[in-house]
Parts: C-alpha cells; sequence; structure tokens
C-alpha cells in the first residue's frame, strides 16, 4: 500500500466514527488517559466564542512564532484537508503522521466502551502530536461551546472569549447569558 493510499484508508476509518456532536468530557478524558494524558504537561492557549475563534486562534499562533517558538495548532473545522487541523508553525501535520496518530488513537479506543467523536479522536490525535514535538506552546480552538467542549481537557495558561452570539441553541441554550455560561466554561481558576 501506497502512503497515499495509507493516508486515505487512515482518514476512512476516522470517517466512519460518530461525527454528530456528543458533548460531555468523559470521553475525552477515557480516550486521553488510554493514550497517557498528552494533555499533561502542554503549555495551552484555549480559544472559545462564537465569531472570530478560528482566526483569533490563527492569529495568536502566528504572535507566538515572532517570538521563535514552535507553536502548535488545533482548529476545527477544516477547510481542504483534516490534516490543517492538526499543525505546527503552520505546517500541516504529515501523511505519514497522520496515518500514525490515527492509528495509534484508534487502538486506544478499542479499550473504551463509549467510542469518542471524529471530533474527540481529531483533539486526541492533535494533543499526541503536540507533546511528540515537544510545542513550545499549543493554541487550543473550542469545536462547540466550551464547558463540555472535547477541548475543554486542558490546563490551559490562558483562555480566550471571542466575541459571543446566538449559535448551537439546541446544545447551547436558547439566549445569550445561557450561551455565554457554555464558553465561558474554559475558563479555569487562576
Amino acid at each position: 500500500m501506497s502512503a497515499s493510499e495509507a493516508y486515505a484508508a487512515a482518514l476512512r476509518r476516522l470517517l466512519t466514527v460518530p461525527s454528530s456532536p456528543r458533548l460531555g468530557l468523559e470521553r475525552m478524558f477515557a480516550l486521553l488517559d488510554a493514550l497517557g494524558n498528552p494533555q499533561d504537561g502542554l503549555k495551552i492557549i484555549h480559544v472559545a466564542g462564537t465569531n472570530g475563534k478560528g482566526s483569533t486562534a490563527l492569529f495568536i499562533s502566528e504572535l507566538l512564532r515572532t517570538e521563535n517558538n514552535q507553536v502548535a495548532l488545533t482548529t476545527s473545522p477544516h477547510l481542504c484537508s483534516a490534516r490543517e487541523r492538526i499543525q505546527i508553525n503552520g505546517a500541516w501535520v504529515s501523511e505519514q503522521d497522520f496515518i500514525d496518530l490515527e492509528d495509534r488513537v484508534y487502538q486506544a479506543t478499542s479499550k473504551l466502551t463509549d467510542p469518542p467523536t471524529f471530533f474527540e479522536r481529531m483533539v486526541a490525535m492533535a494533543l499526541c502530536y503536540f507533546t511528540k514535538k515537544k510545542v513550545d506552546v499549543a493554541v487550543v480552538e473550542v469545536g462547540l461551546g466550551g464547558r463540555l467542549d472535547a477541548t475543554n481537557v486542558v490546563a490551559p495558561l490562558v483562555s480566550v472569549i471571542t466575541p459571543v452570539a446566538l449559535d448551537h441553541q439546541q446544545f447551547l441554550g436558547n439566549d445569550l447569558t445561557s450561551i455565554a455560561t457554555e464558553k465561558c466554561g474554559i475558563i479555569k481558576p487562576e
């Protein structure tokens, strides 16, 4: 099997898992525990909000790179390739690293009773990659909401909330106060 065929196979396997949002942190903590808790020890900037969170995450990562830091970025959704969700210094994760990460996460999920979603697996892949590459800082964009989002398993140095508006009301609530409360769920003590 060629490298591009192996990448396509890894992506196909990843795309066969549930993709609908399933808010909650239990699956994510179980998955990360099975992977050796790669989030521990990472310096993280966590970005939530309704409008501009992806752009803000990118701007933060670019600003940090000006100080010669090795800066990781994970965002959602992707525009062109699932590989763009996992970046270091603007470079997407390679096809081979993607294959290896997907296989590692797939093997870890075989021990779990509640299978993680596509997004949860991608976040786990990103955290594993960032730990392996010993990045100086990782910028992590929330997928949906904040408090119960799969990314909210990290202990950030800084939590950033971009402007909040009515979004994902079926998951986050019907008014700005409820939605803002969910987004602010990424804020940690100190």
